[in-house]
C-alpha cells in the first residue's frame, strides 16, 4: 500500500494524545503495518534528552527512523513552541516537517503524526497546527480529553477543523477526570454532533502507562488498512 498517515490532535493539552497515538500505532502494526511515528514540534526535556512523548513514540513504532525527523524541533522548556523558538533566536518551519514527514513516509506504510498542545498552538508568526496538519494533507484523529467543558471545546475544534478543510478520520474520547458527571450523556453529545466516526472511548489510566498491544477500544478506519 502507499505512505497514508494520521494527524493526531487534541481538544486541549493533556488530553492524551500521546497514549492515543501509541495505541493506533500499535492497531497498525497488528494489521502487519510498518508504522513510523513523528511529533514534529515538542517542548520539556531536559538537556540532551529526548522529549518523553517522542520516546514513547519511537518506542511503539517499528520502523526505524532517525530520530530528527521524528522529532525536527525540541525545546527545552514546557512552553508554547513559538515562544519556545523565539526565546532561542529560532523559528519554526513548516517546509522543515515537511521534508521529515516525507523521508518518515518513503519508509512506512504508515505515519502516525502526534501535534503539540491543541488544534491552533501557534508554531510561528503566522502559522499554527491547523496549518501544519493541512499542509502535511493528512486526516485528523481528534482526542476529546472527556471532562467539564469537553463539548464546547470539541465543537468549536471541530468547527475550526471543517473550516480549514482538513479531513476527518475519526475522534477518540479519553477519560481524563474520572469522576466526571454525566459522562454517558457528554459521550452521546459528542457521537450526535461531532462529524467523522468515534474511533474508541479510552477509560481513565492512573500512572503513565501506555498500551503495550492492539488496544480492544480501538477502531481502525476502515480505508487505513484496507
Amino acid at each position: 500500500m502507499s505512505a497514508h498517515g494520521l494527524f493526531v490532535t487534541g481538544t486541549d493539552t493533556g488530553v492524551g494524545k500521546t497514549r492515543v497515538a501509541v495505541a493506533l500505532i500499535h492497531a497498525l502494526r497488528a494489521r502487519g503495518l510498518r508504522v513510523a511515528a513523528m511529533k514534529p514540534v515538542s517542548a520539556g526535556s531536559a538537556p540532551d534528552e529526548l522529549n518523553e512523548d517522542v520516546v514513547a513514540l519511537m518506542q511503539a513504532a517499528n520502523v526505524d527512523a532517525d530520530a530528527r525527523d521524528v522529532n525536527p524541533y525540541a525545546f527545552a522548556e514546557a512552553i508554547a513552541p513559538h515562544i519556545a523558538a523565539e526565546s532561542l533566536g529560532a523559528r519554526i518551519e513548516l517546509d522543515v516537517i515537511a521534508a521529515a514527514y516525507a523521508r518518515l513516509a518513503a519508509i512506512a506504510d504508515v505515519v502516525v503524526v502526534e501535534g503539540a498542545g491543541g488544534w491552533r498552538v501557534p508554531l510561528n508568526e503566522h502559522e499554527d497546527m491547523a496549518d501544519l496538519a493541512l499542509r502535511l494533507g493528512l486526516p485528523v484523529v481528534l482526542v476529546v480529553g472527556l471532562r467539564l467543558g469537553c463539548l464546547n471545546h470539541a465543537l468549536l475544534t471541530a468547527e475550526s477543523i471543517a473550516l480549514r478543510r482538513v479531513p476527518w478520520a475519526g475522534w477518540v474520547g479519553n477519560h481524563i477526570e474520572p469522576a466526571m458527571p454525566q459522562a454517558a450523556e457528554n459521550l452521546a453529545a459528542l457521537r450526535t454532533r461531532l462529524p467523522g466516526p468515534c474511533l474508541g472511548v479510552q477509560g481513565f489510566f492512573e500512572g503513565e502507562g501506555l498500551p503495550l498491544n492492539m488496544p480492544q477500544w480501538l477502531t481502525l478506519p476502515d480505508w487505513l488498512v484496507s
